[in-house]
């Protein structure tokens, strides 16, 4: 029995009863047999997609927290329980209650909700992924530890994480991002999840680099603020629902609710990139509680009426951040770090031109190779 985020009782417990939230901030692994993924796929495990339920031998273990461990890895789908004979099972499913009429009440209760989610954080020495945004603002007011920010210094995200710790009086630590650091930290980011698509590398970079210094540092974990864009209504696209292409849904509320069913994949990413570069992430907004919080949320405390996104999240937070802060807009990492605009620089500076079909993506396929 090897299970990673949570005890055994309460994950058997949820196994029984089909509770999809039963107070953990996500789980995976081997119980009584089978292999269990939480319902937000926030915990990882993937098994090999040669195994057909027959026994392994130990040199080719037939699941592992790490895909790396696989001749084939194949990511266990979040919410399913696989069996030894490897059969699998949908074992919990989202929620999707109706919106609450009570908007000050549902207010109330995410604050509720983060004061316990803060409560179950553990028992380690934590540092803090921190752009100065409502989200990791609130993860770092929770947490006492230091403050970490990563971009080049021109960047968006280091000149806001600034100002946001010069109003919390917190400890900020600048990773300067360079060329040769994103040269270097590439390889190891696709060796890690897996994956060598502009985007995920993107995205990766920022957090890796934090992570590495983080780990370099001394600390076993980073607390992060994933799940909050995606739960509180935190994307453009989201707010232009039905009218973005990039959404299927016709309303706020439903394009909420596809980007939270998109978290297994992101997260995913997330927790290979952060563990290679040596911490464990912990997201506190991303605890059952918040996110039990979440999902009833009305549309207009997603988005109101004059555009403000993540209307309720900026609320709660009120209670712990400055409200300048807790009011501020920010960029997605790769964006705000720069690193989406350097990665390309340098794809092209090697010779991949922006008319080559997605020439970023064949720029980290040549660096992996060079390797």
């Amino acid at each position: 029995m090897t299970l990673d985020g949570t005890d055994a009782a309460t994950v058997r417990h949820a196994v029984e009863t089909g509770d999809p939230l039963p107070g953990t901030a996500g789980f995976a692994g081997e119980l009584d047999g089978a292999l269990v993924r939480d319902v937000l796929g926030r915990r990882p495990v993937f098994v090999d997609e040669s195994d057909d339920g027959s026994d392994a031998s130990d040199d080719a273990p037939r699941w592992s927290f790490d895909p790396t461990d696989l001749d084939s890895p194949r990511s266990l789908p979040a919410g399913v329980r696989r069996t030894v004979d490897g059969r699998e099972t949908q074992a919990w499913s989202l929620p999707d209650p109706g919106p609450t009429t009570e908007t000050d009440a549902a207010v109330a209760d995410l604050r509720d909700a983060i004061r316990e989610s803060a409560a179950a954080l553990p028992d380690a020495p934590l540092a803090v992924a921190f752009s100065g945004g409502v989200d990791s603002a609130l993860v770092a007011a929770l947490v006492d530890g230091p403050c970490y920010v990563a971009g080049f210094p021109d960047s968006h995200d280091v000149e806001a994480a600034r100002s946001a710790a010069d109003a919390m009086d917190v400890d900020l630590t600048v990773v300067e991002l360079t060329h040769d650091a994103i040269e270097r930290a590439v390889p190891e980011i696709v060796a890690a999840t897996g994956r060598t698509n502009a985007m995920d590398v993107q995205i990766s970079l920022p957090l890796y680099l934090v992570a590495e210094r983080v780990a370099a540092d001394g600390y076993d974990h980073l607390a992060v603020g994933q799940g909050a864009d995606e739960l509180f209504g935190g994307y453009a696209k989201v707010a232009k629902a039905p009218e973005d292409p990039r959404v299927e849904a016709e309303t706020v509320r439903g394009a909420v609710r596809e980007m939270v069913q998109g978290l297994p994949d992101q997260l995913e990413r997330d927790v290979l990139s952060l563990r290679g570069a040596g911490v464990e992430p912990v997201a506190p907004l991303l605890h059952d509680a918040v996110v039990e919080a979440a999902l009833p949320l009305p549309a207009e405390l997603l988005v109101d009426d004059t555009g403000t996104r993540k209307r309720a999240l900026r609320l709660a937070a009120r209670e712990w951040i400055p409200e300048h802060v807790a009011d501020r807009d920010k960029k997605a990492v790769q964006y705000g770090s720069l690193a989406s605009r350097e990665l390309d620089r340098l794809a092209r500076q090697d010779g991949y031109k922006r008319r080559m079909d997605d020439h970023v993506t064949k720029y980290v396929e040549s660096l992996v190779s060079n390797e």
